[in-house]
Order: structure tokens, then sequence, then C-alpha cells
């Protein structure tokens, strides 16, 4: 079975780990700390704070920018349900307004339009490993006043205009999770220029704590261990080469496919490096995308829909009364029709041209 997602995990991040442990510094430490600088260096920001996860370097950085009770911060509704969970867990609301068809991130313009006297800032997502238009996101944020956030949680490596994501807003968060372009197993990490939001997303991680036992605000304890930097710092060194694998194969993908009726394969802006967290096609044949899904797992292929709910299609949010400003048309007509193929770096050209011909030949059946 050719699987979706492949950790690529070897004897360096092993012996990495295991220093970690004959050196008896197990959680916070000054691995940790060099984790954060090697990474802040590689995203070109001044500042990078490692956390727990994910989510939880969305919810510090958005908690260390003052977001709030009474601000509404405008997301996607189309990416995984960590975006605008961490906008809830400040006492914030998210204001969903739709995507742009082709690269599946927030639409500049929708974003306009959804502005009111309580918005407070943009989330944008690099979904799938395209970076959002940052500049056009960028240009509304100064002229309303509004900060902006990127959740680079899939783009780690990608760059917009020749800079890298992570770079590109007022602050980011990413994720290192085990299926991610670098991983630590579980680990976030929120990078920025601004020292004061710096400052504070490491005062809030340790509990408040402004010294010793000296703790002047409500804090969590969301530190990253250093068996986690460990990994990442390894991790971090096959970044852009496993990224170049990725691409490898999504070129592969998009030569062979491109083109054919009932399937729709990812675009790159010209101003774009995508970095291919996941290699996503729409499935436009009248047979739908769990027809080819069924196809392609029993030929050996692994797939998966990321996403197939529009975040207010979700129980939860349905129950809060989240949902769409514009009715996000686009993005559910996405969650409808989209499908993940493998292309991380475990799997081998010959494999990627394998996938390639059972498309066709599904395409071929119909």
């Amino acid at each position: 079975m050719i699987r979706i997602a492949q950790p690529q995990i070897g004897e360096e991040e092993i012996e990495a780990v295991a220093r970690v442990l004959r050196s008896g510094i197990l959680s916070h430490g000054p691995v940790v700390e060099e984790f954060e600088e090697r990474f802040a260096e590689y995203v070109g920001v001044d500042y990078a704070v490692a956390t727990t996860n994910g989510t939880s370097a969305l919810f510090l950085m958005l908690k260390a920018a003052g977001i709030g009770p009474g601000d509404e911060v405008i997301t996607t509704p189309f990416t995984f349900i960590a975006t605008s969970n961490a906008v809830l867990y400040t006492g914030a609301r998210p204001v969903f307004v739709d995507i742009d068809p082709r690269t599946f991130n927030i639409d500049p313009q929708r974003v306009l339009e959804a502005i009111t006297p309580r918005t407070r800032a943009i989330l944008a997502v690099h979904l799938y490993g395209h970076p959002a238009d940052m500049r056009a996101l960028r240009e509304i944020a100064e002229d309303h006043k509004l900060l902006l956030f990127e959740d680079a949680a899939q783009a780690h490596g990608a760059t917009a205009w020749g800079r890298k994501a992570g770079s590109l807003g007022d602050a980011a968060a990413f994720s290192f999770y085990a299926t991610k372009n670098m991983t630590t197993g579980e680990g976030g990490m929120v990078t920025t220029n601004d020292r004061s939001l710096a400052e504070r997303a490491k005062l809030l991680r340790l509990h408040g704590q402004a010294g010793k036992y000296n703790h002047v605000e409500l804090g969590y304890n969301l530190l990253m261990t250093s068996i986690q930097a460990a990994i990442g710092l390894v991790q971090l060194s096959k970044l852009d080469r496993m990224n170049e694998v990725r691409r490898r194969n999504a070129s592969i993908l998009s030569r062979e496919l491109g083109g054919l009726e009932g399937i729709v394969t990812p675009v790159e802006e010209p101003w774009a490096v995508h970095v291919y967290h996941q290699y996503v096609i729409r499935v436009t044949d009248r047979r739908g995308r769990d027809s080819l899904a069924s196809y392609l797992n029993e030929r050996g292929v692994e797939t998966a829909v990321h996403y197939p709910r529009a975040l207010p299609d979700q129980p939860v949010y349905k129950r809060m009364g989240l949902d769409c400003v514009d009715g996000c048309p686009e993005a559910r007509r996405a969650a409808r029709e989209v499908l993940s193929l493998p292309v991380h770096p475990g799997v081998s050209p010959g494999q990627a041209e394998y996938i390639a011909g059972v498309v066709k030949a599904w395409l071929g059946e119909a």
C-alpha cells in the first residue's frame, strides 16, 4: 500500500533523541532554545516560540496579540478545525468567508466585504502548502488597521514573493504533527518579528511566570520538550530536501493528470512555491470522488479527504450558530470534490507514475 503520509525518521533523529536522553534534560531546555533560534533563522524572522502542538501555537499567537472576547477574526471555512477553534479559545468569534476555488485559500475580496467594527484580525491558512495571497490581505489589514496572522501548519518552507511562510504576517503558527512536512511527533511554533508578542507568548506558555515563582498573568503549561526539539533540529536540516521530493512527485502527477476531463490538478501561482503538504485534486467526474478513492484503495493507493465538510457544517459549529457570511459556496463545493493523493518523500517516481496510471485507468472506465 502506498500510504497517504509517512514520517521520514532516520538514524539521525534517533541519535539526537538518544543524546537528549543521555543528557538527563528531558523537558524544556537548551535544545529547545536552539531549535527556536534555528527555526526563526530559517523562516526569516526575529523570534520563534516553541510550544506543545500546532493548536497551542495558534492559541498562543492570538492570545499574545491581545485577541479576546468581543473581537471578530476573519478566517477560512475550509481547513482543519484547529484554526477556528483557537479563535474561540480566546473568547473571540471566527467569521468565515469563502475561498479562492483555484488555491483553496481565503479569498481577499470576501475578507474585505466581511469587515465590521468588531473585526480585529485576519487569520489566513496556507492550505495544503500553497501560500495565501498575503499581499492582498496585507493591504486590507493596513487599510483597516487589522492584525494579519498566518496558519502555516501545512506550509513549512513554502514561499510567496521570495519570502517564507511564517514571515508574511504579524505572526504565524506552525505545527510539527507527525504527518507534516517536518515533524517533532507533536509540537508547534509561533514566529514573529514583534518582540512584545514573542515575550508575551513565552510568558503565557509557562503559567504567566515572569521569574521563578513570580506569576504576573494567568498562563498555561504549553512547553515543548527537549526530545521534540532534538527531532525538530534534524528534521529542519532535511526540510528543503524533503520538500523538493514532494515537488518532484507533484510534478509527475500534474504532468500525467493535467488537462484530463474529470480531474482538476493543483495550481501554483507564479509568485509562490508550493510545498505540497497535500497533493489535492478535484474530482469533477459524475461518478464522484468516493468512487475514485475506492478504486485507488483497491489497487494499493491510500487516499484522504482534506476536508469533507466546510467548518460551518460541523455539528459543534452549527450548535454555536457559526456560518459563512457569504454562504461559502466554493468551500462547500470543494468539500464535495477534493481528494488527496500521496506525494510524501517516501513515494518514489515510479510510484507517482503508478498512482497517475490508476487515476487514468479509472477515468478510462467512465
